[in-house]
């Protein structure tokens, strides 16, 4: 039986200036269609999709171009229908040029769609296949393949379904939208992943600084007294999943373990809106939901945009930029990447594009270490970043890896903390990169 943590929170975490009030209140908007899309074989954590069309092909939206490649990895429609114009290596939000499969758009409104399932009827491995054969991905940052969640292995015994409907990043309001705006997608998308794997609890934890939301999600939940609509302290990383576990259930998901070892699965609010949408309509995941915001944008808006979407005509359909801007985000502010391309496309889980100006960005002078311990006492994760991050400096990245490198989630909490402004979650990423090396150097080894 799930036992409620009367505390809602964790130890640790900030809360930053939230910039909600940007957004929050803007219905979402479909933009038009691109005449162009770039759509990248990886959308998504795991193995790149495998490419089925060729150039010169005929597409039609919905159609699949790419096949899952491996367990982990995920299926890609065409967002558009048109002629495969290129197949090469474009750029990417997420830094890192990427493979991708470029689109002409035509003028033809015909998407193909799966066949609408009865919610209700549905067994639990109709649910999978469907999610699977919807390449939906998790919508929450990481992009895990949901037909994965959805298949645990077979000697974990699952207890509850959590919803994050935290939105703990500043500016970003998609997920707060899509709670407020199709309330009853969420509560049917949260019963079919309930399904899928079998459990008997549902929980959707939002903070406490969505008051509309949790209303309204539980006078829809009202009816199902197997779900429970929990409000969270306000903080981040409170979305981030050892937190929003620990925040719900009070259990703690031990270093190096998932949430399957504590009994439970987190699913994003956005993915289980697919989930219904895929269930329920018979629609594949070709449009991304996110936030435009910032001080630097002259539009801010909730969008509805086609997968491959170039970054460049986002802003253009904000109205494009002001003299102010500095830097460009995907993402949320926190954990998002800064873009150099603005050709970039948006992929299946980007969540937001924020245009930041100069009062927005810390571009305060580094100073030496001051040794006071505010990244210690605000690590969500109880790890020493200060001590991780100089090892990797040092290129000591064993000694750091000893000391939980290889845990921190990359939440950038100790960062934003730091009076001494030393970049201290970019230093722990580039040593996990070398670590993860070591640790495959030290697999192939023993193999």
């Amino acid at each position: 039986m799930l036992t409620l943590n009367k505390s809602k929170s964790f130890r640790g975490g900030i809360h930053p200036k939230e910039y909600k009030s940007l957004t929050e209140n803007l219905p979402f908007e479909i933009m038009p269609a691109p005449k162009q899309v770039i759509v990248p074989l990886t959308q998504h954590l795991g193995a790149p999709a495998k490419q089925i069309v060729k150039k010169g092909s005929e597409v039609k939206a919905g159609e699949i171009i790419a096949e899952m490649n491996g367990f982990v990895s995920s299926t890609i429609h065409a967002p558009v229908s048109g002629k495969v114009t290129k197949i090469n290596v474009s750029a990417n939000v997420s830094g890192f040029p990427k493979d991708a499969i470029v689109i002409d758009a035509n003028d033809s409104n015909e998407v193909v769609t799966m066949q609408p399932l009865d919610s209700e009827k549905i067994s639990a491995g109709e649910i999978r296949e469907r999610v699977k054969h919807a390449g939906i991905v998790g919508q929450g940052g990481a992009a895990f393949p949901t037909y994965v969640k959805l298949t645990p292995p077979n000697d974990k015994k699952i207890d509850v379904v959590i919803l994050n409907g935290c939105e703990c990043e500043p500016y970003l309001t998609r997920d707060y939208r899509f709670m407020i705006e199709r309330t009853d997608d969420v509560i049917t998308g949260l019963k079919l992943i309930m399904k899928a794997l079998g459990v008997k609890k549902g929980a959707i934890g939002i903070e406490d600084n969505k008051p509309e939301a949790i209303e309204k999600l539980k006078l829809a939940a009202k009816n199902y007294p197997a779900m429970e609509i929990v409000s969270l302290k306000t903080k981040y990383p409170q979305g981030a999943e050892k937190m929003l576990i620990k925040a719900v259930t009070g259990k703690e998901v031990p270093p190096g373990k998932l949430p399957f070892d504590v009994g439970a699965v987190i699913q994003n609010i956005g993915t289980a809106v697919a989930i219904y949408d895929a269930v329920v309509k018979g629609e594949p995941q070709l449009s991304a939901a996110l936030t435009v915001s910032g001080s630097g944008i002259n539009q801010p808006k909730n969008l509805i945009v086609k997968i491959g979407t170039p970054l460049r005509n986002i802003l253009d359909f904000c109205g494009g930029v002001k003299d102010s801007a500095l830097k460009v985000v995907v993402g949320g502010p926190m954990m998002g990447v800064a873009q150099y391309d603005f050709s970039a496309p948006v992929i299946k889980a980007t969540s937001g594009i924020l245009v930041l100006s100069e009062e927005e960005i810390n571009k305060h002078e580094q100073t030496p270490c001051l040794r006071c311990g505010i990244c210690v006492e605000t690590c969500p994760l109880n790890l020493l970043p200060t001590r991780i991050s100089r090892l990797s400096q040092l290129e000591r990245f064993e000694e750091a890896e000893n000391l939980g490198m290889a845990v921190c989630m990359e939440c950038g909490t100790c960062a934003y903390t730091c009076p001494a402004n030393i970049p201290l979650v970019q230093w722990i990423r580039l040593g996990k990169q070398k670590v993860m090396a070591l640790q495959k150097e030290r697999e192939s080894v023993n193999a």
